[in-house]
């Protein structure tokens, strides 16, 4: 059953979906940028070992996206 969900969601995302994030994501959109699954992303983020910097902001994580981008060799093209 697990598996019928998995092939039912994108995995990973596409240059242009990375370079058209705002300025912090979720959690789960830094997941799925870095090809990691929800509970190691939040297991990563609690112990502040996630691979970009994570912001705590009440009960929600934060990816700042710029640090994502420069993990990922993506640079935000200026306009």
């Amino acid at each position: 059953m697990r598996e019928n969900e998995e092939a039912g969601r994108a995995k990973g995302m596409s240059r242009e979906e990375l370079l058209g994030l705002p300025a912090a994501v979720d959690l789960e959109t830094g997941n799925r940028a870095l090809g990691l699954g929800r509970s190691k992303g939040y297991e990563l983020a609690k112990r502040g070992l996630y691979p970009c910097k994570v912001l705590r902001l009440g009960n929600a994580y934060r990816v700042v996206t710029a640090d994502l981008l420069a993990l990922l060799g993506l640079a935000a093209s200026s306009v």
